[in-house]
C-alpha cells in the first residue's frame, strides 16, 4: 500500500469497553530503523510482517505519505535486529463504529497502561462516529507516536495524562 495516510489519534477511557466491542484482535511487535526525514518501521502482526516507510507530517500530524510492503517473517526478524531502542509490544483490537474501523492499541512493557485508538479517514474533513470509550484527541502530540514511545516510554510521563485514561 502506498499513498497519503490521514488519521486521528485518541486516548481511550479505562475500563476495557474496547475489548468487548472488538470484532478482531492481534499481537503486534514493531521496531524502528533510524532514518533521516522518515520513519522506517518493521512490524510483525501475528504471522505476517511488514516494512513501512512514513514521511514526516506537514499538517500537525493529521496526514503523511506512507509506503507499506509485506515481507517474510524471516526478513522481519533480521530487520528487527537493526532497530534502535527496542521493540514496541502491543495488542490491537478492531472496533467498528459507523462506516469506520477504530484500531485500539493496548501497550505492554514500559508503555503498559497506555491505550490509544486511531481512525483512518479519506480526507481531513471526513466525519466519523466515535465509540463511547474514545476520549481526548492526541493527533500530532509527539509523545504518542509509537517511534517516540521507545525513547520516552509512557511509564516516565503517564502522570501527565488525565486519570480517566491511565
Amino acid at each position: 500500500m502506498s499513498g497519503l495516510e490521514i488519521e486521528r489519534k485518541f486516548l481511550v477511557k479505562k475500563g476495557g469497553a474496547y475489548r468487548r466491542a472488538a470484532f478482531s484482535s492481534s499481537h503486534i511487535q514493531q521496531g524502528y530503523i533510524p532514518a533521516m526525514g522518515a520513519t522506517v518501521r518493521i512490524r510483525v502482526r501475528d504471522e505476517q510482517a511488514f516494512l513501512t516507510i512514513k514521511s514526516k507530517s506537514v499538517d500537525g500530524g493529521l496526514s503523511r505519505y506512507e509506503f507499506e510492503k509485506e515481507i517474510t517473517l524471516d526478513e522481519a526478524r533480521h530487520l528487527l535486529k537493526l532497530c534502535k531502542g527496542g521493540v514496541i509490544d502491543k495488542h490491537r483490537y478492531l472496533v467498528k463504529s459507523g462506516s469506520h474501523v477504530f484500531e485500539v492499541d493496548e501497550f505492554h512493557g514500559d508503555n503498559d497502561g497506555l491505550v490509544m485508538a486511531e481512525v483512518e479517514l479519506g480526507s481531513s474533513t471526513e466525519s466519523y462516529e466515535k465509540p463511547d470509550f474514545i476520549g481526548l484527541e492526541v493527533t500530532g502530540d509527539g509523545r504518542f507516536y509509537n517511534s517516540n514511545l521507545l525513547r520516552n516510554p509512557y511509564c516516565v510521563w503517564k502522570s501527565s495524562v488525565p486519570e480517566e485514561f491511565r
